[in-house]
């Protein structure tokens, strides 16, 4: 029998953000790391609002191996990292980082997270789709890279702004020039304006937190359209309630989180874990909390 790792030889990794306490992140490492019997303990770091990089420092130089990045230091974290993964490049955050040496390798895992999630959890095919994509901030751009890879027919951003929706598609046009990924149509929008029926929605906007609905026709759903919500709780989001009201197949973004974690678990220890039970286990959570 093999001895149990000592503090020397288990590595440490942390999630920072303020506020930290909610975050699942160390209870889905903890489940990664026990089923690819990897040694490393994993906990929470609440930094200063004011004291993001002088924080992220003194863990490295304490021996921390990587950190997984959250509200509101995304931003922070990708002017930190000196090597850069060109969908972090893209994103213009990092969510994810490595400590090499003296390499600060960032990462942005969330739009690979989605569309793991889609693809491999929800066994939808983004190949060849009408993809509609609510939203042009952070969450939208971290998307974007990943959701063009996957070569739909066309992508329209849609926005309250056309301002930004233009931004973020001049960005993919950018992108695709670059070689990055093969061409596909992207359009821009406003949300009220929005005319065709789509294959996917996905809603990358912030209204969800606040219990509201981006304000588009209900004509963009369709039989069997799935519309998907970056955001998760015990209860569908106000979006996917509507969707459903429309005949829409509906997932949120729980699988989104699990599947995001999975790429970082991937980029820390070169493995990468197996996430449906996970997910089945922390959606069965969720439903306890309503009884």
């Amino acid at each position: 029998m093999s001895a149990s790792p000592t503090s020397a030889t288990v590595d440490r990794y942390v999630v920072i953000g303020n506020p930290v306490a909610h975050s699942k992140s160390p209870a889905i490492h903890a489940r990664f790391a026990a089923q690819t019997a990897q040694a490393l303990d994993y906990q929470r770091l609440l930094a200063p609002l004011d004291g993001f990089v002088a924080s992220v420092l003194a863990f490295r130089d304490g021996g921390g191996k990587g950190a997984n990045v959250t509200v509101p230091f995304k931003l922070e974290a990708f002017t930190l990292a000196n090597r850069l993964t060109p969908r972090a490049q893209v994103a213009g955050a990092v969510n994810t980082l490595r400590f090499d040496g003296g390499e600060i390798f960032g990462d942005n895992t969330d739009g690979i997270g989605l569309v793991n999630d889609i693809v491999g959890n929800a066994g939808c095919s983004l190949h060849g789709k009408r993809l509609l994509l609510l939203g042009a901030g952070g969450a939208a751009r971290g998307a974007l890279l990943p959701l063009l890879e996957q070569m739909p027919a066309e992508l329209v951003i849609a926005n309250r702004t056309l301002a930004k929706a233009q931004e973020l598609a001049t960005l993919a046009q950018s992108v695709m020039a670059s070689g990055a990924c093969a061409n596909v149509p992207v359009l821009a929008s406003t949300l009220s304006e929005l005319q065709q029926t789509f294959d996917i929605i996905i809603n990358a906007t912030s209204a969800s937190l606040h219990d509201d609905v981006p304000p588009i026709p209900v004509s963009v759903f369709q039989p069997k359209t799935l519309a998907y919500d970056m955001m998760y709780g015990t209860r569908p989001t106000a979006f996917l309630q509507l969707a459903a009201l429309h005949g829409a197949d509906c997932r949120d973004g729980l699988g989104m989180l699990v599947e995001q974690a999975a790429e970082a678990f991937l980029c820390w220890r070169g493995v990468r874990p197996e996430t449906s039970q996970l997910l089945a286990d922390l959606r069965a959570d969720l439903q306890k909390e309503l009884t």
